[in-house]
């Protein structure tokens, strides 16, 4: 058994989250956590909304509300949604709590007092109109390194290099098209070069290890080769303040919003930890060399997992070129895997909210249900380069996989035994054709785990509707159906009780894919309860006197074992409901 930190990037609440966003963060990781829980890991699977930064101060400034309350109203839509996507939370929480603030504060102290954080003045941007700070995030040109024309003044998400807004070529103002002014700042810049040699040294080490997706840790090895310091505050109002003496009390200097949101997952973890009520039991995923730690997210965050957030916990330990010590944290944990996956497109086009070509998850979730789109991204998701969204193909995998395969199976096994013995039988003398299923099916256990722990969801996916398919075979090869006689009857009983027990290996080794419907099966088969734990939202009190919000939590120590679980032989089975639906193809009934 082994810690494993399944850290989950921070959907940003200046919205709701579309599909894109839960393709690349959200489901993969649930997935990955589902099956390290039943593998017998110590799971700890932490998140939040990201709530500073400059999207949201432009969002509320629109709608005529604070950043707070801005804030407060997607952080709840978000979980809302992840919620009911049922993504298993040990905590999800949010960047706006005080121990958030607190965390992000000591990080960067121990940055500081180790050298690693240095000042410099630097040209900030201003609106000519209004005389506020523009922030990088919202200046706009064409990429000087790859010609990408909407380049944003932080980073370029076509090439993904990291960029300052002077970079760019022809720079116009998101807000309103007005070509920005820049005037000289002072802000506090991550010595990236004196960390550069710890941080390839340990890409060196994650590439010996060979499980690193080859994309990712190559453009991670391309960041080191012209890295140079990276501010890390901002001329902003709204974010952490600054925690160095002459800066603590300036109303318009704060964190850069990518440095205070990967903290997060420290954070969060601390979090749960004081909520648990053992405060220092974090430290078995941060401070354990044997622990690992996986972070899910979109390709478009790779800068800041694989360079960023290593450089941050570095030089907090002092392993860097100057040196230094650790802080009260100790020395924390690298990530074991920066599991990245590529972009979900809709047609040509990236989905985007801020260019409105988005499908909403809270929109799908309503029409569709949460395992159908589940199952999309499992099965077509953008894991290793970009995949399409589709109506039509969304469609159809539903309806020729979910309903046609997995769910006819299902339903067949379950009507002809309520229908022939009201029970589950028990099984006569067992012929070759039952022993190869069985078998392959068992072999499930160890072909379908050994790809989820690689992170292989696809691969993963694939292989359990092969078995699907072997058992859909077994019913048309041995023909059940036409089993009527009475000197039949325990061969009938016999391929009957095969198929429950089959569907029932099935239905666990599906659990992290398609969990709902894994509960519903459960009892369809004529289990109690719930098979694998589901999270709740609670609402919750800051822990150190801020307001209350609602958190993603759960109990999941009743997570089953990734094992075959015997079918008890007279456990009865009522008529059974059809587990899934058919759904219309696009433009139907119109």
């Amino acid at each position: 058994m082994a810690h494993v930190l399944s850290a989950v990037a921070w959907p940003y609440a200046n919205g709701p989250r579309h599909i894109g966003h839960v393709a690349g963060f959200g489901v993969p990781s649930d997935v990955f956590s589902r099956y390290m829980r039943m593998a017998g890991h110590d799971v700890l699977m932490v998140s939040g909304t990201d709530e500073h930064g400059t999207p949201i101060l432009v969002e509320a400034d629109r709608e005529g509300v604070s950043p707070r309350e801005l804030a407060d109203r997607y952080n709840r839509v978000i979980a809302e949604d992840l919620t009911d996507l049922g993504l298993a939370y040990d905590l999800f929480t949010r960047t706006t709590t005080l121990n958030h603030y607190a965390v992000a504060q000591e990080l960067f102290t121990g940055d500081w007092r180790n050298g690693y954080m240095v000042e410099q003045t630097t040209r900030g941007a201003i609106s000519p109109s209004t005389g506020r700070t523009l922030p990088d995030r919202y200046i706009e040109g064409t990429c000087p390194i790859c010609g990408y024309g909407q380049a944003r003044g932080d980073q370029c998400d076509n090439c993904g290099n990291q960029l300052d807004a002077t970079d760019l070529i022809e720079p116009h103002s998101r807000i309103n098209g007005e070509v920005p002014a820049f005037v000289e700042t002072q802000h506090f810049f991550l010595d990236l070069p004196a960390l550069a040699g710890a941080i390839g040294g340990w890409l060196d080490e994650r590439e010996a290890s060979g499980t690193w997706r080859p994309s990712v840790l190559n453009f991670s090895k391309g960041l080191l080769e012209e890295v140079r310091p990276r501010a890390m505050t901002r001329d902003l109002d709204w974010g952490i303040p600054v925690p160095i003496e002459g800066w603590r009390d300036q109303p318009t200097k704060r964190f850069y919003v990518w440095f205070d949101a990967v903290v997060g997952y420290l954070s969060a973890s601390i979090e749960w930890a004081r909520r648990t009520g053992d405060p220092e039991r974090w430290r078995e995923w941060w401070n354990d060399p044997e622990a690992r730690s996986y972070y899910f997210q979109g390709k478009d965050n790779i800068t800041f997992h694989s360079l960023i957030w290593p450089a941050e916990l570095l030089a907090y330990a002092g392993l860097g070129d100057k040196g230094g010590t650790p802080g009260e944290y100790g020395v924390l944990n690298l990530p074991t895997e920066v599991v990245a996956s590529q972009f979900l497109t809709m047609g040509d086009e990236q989905f985007s909210s801020s260019r409105g070509h988005v499908v909403y998850v809270r929109d799908v979730l309503r029409d569709y249900g949460p395992d159908p789109l589940r199952y999309f991204i499992c099965a077509a998701g953008p894991e290793s380069q970009d995949a399409e969204f589709t109506w039509s193909a969304f469609v159809q995998r539903n309806n020729s996989e979910l309903v046609a395969g997995w769910g006819n199976l299902v339903n067949r096994t379950a009507t002809m035994i309520h229908k022939q013995f009201g029970e589950i039988p028990a099984a006569g003398p067992l012929e070759a054709v039952d022993e190869d299923l069985l078998a392959a099916v068992r072999g499930g256990f160890e072909t379908v785990g050994g790809l989820l722990e690689r992170q292989r969801v696809r691969a993963a996916t694939a292989e359990a509707m092969r078995l699907v398919g072997e058992a859909n075979a077994y019913v048309s090869k041995t023909e059940p159906f036409r089993l009527k006689a009475d000197d039949e009857r325990e061969r009938l009983g016999t391929i009957l009780h095969v198929l429950a027990q089959v569907v029932t290996d099935l239905n666990t080794i599906m659990s992290p894919f398609l969990p709902h419907s894994a509960n519903a099966i459960h009892r369809v088969l004529g289990g109690e309860g719930d098979l694998v734990p589901m999270p709740r939202l609670d609402v919750v009190d800051d822990l150190d006197g801020g307001p209350a919000y609602p958190v993603i939590t759960g109990d999941y120590s009743a997570t089953p074992r990734w094992e075959s679980r015997p079918v008890v032989a007279g456990t009865p089975l009522t008529k059974p409901a059809p587990v899934f639906r058919k759904f219309d193809p696009p433009g139907a009934g119109e």
